[in-house]
């Protein structure tokens, strides 16, 4: 990934390291043990706020919320076995 994008390999990383690594009283691993019907709900919500948020034409707030659905997402990518590497394969796909 180009420079700019390091920091979502960064988030990557830290929350496949909590995969393996559990820490206690980590959010991340709050979310693992809860399992995949948790992660997909918050995942659910955080769509629901980025949508909520461009309605109300709050810039700071979709961004603040397309950042919060970002990290939900990777955190159900890790679950699922899935790397940014196959997410962007996908996407050439489409292009």
């Amino acid at each position: 990934m180009d420079n700019k994008f390091n920091i979502l390999e960064e988030v990557f990383n830290v929350v496949t390291d909590r995969k393996s690594n559990p820490k206690e009283g980590s959010y991340t691993n709050y979310l693992f043990e809860k399992g995949i019907d948790k992660i997909c709900k918050k995942v659910g919500e955080e769509t629901a706020e980025v949508i909520i948020a461009a309605k109300n034409n709050s810039v700071e707030e979709t961004q603040y919320e397309i950042a919060d659905l970002i990290y939900h997402l990777t955190v159900l990518m890790v679950n699922q076995g899935l790397t940014w590497d196959n997410v962007l394969e996908e996407l050439k796909k489409r292009r």
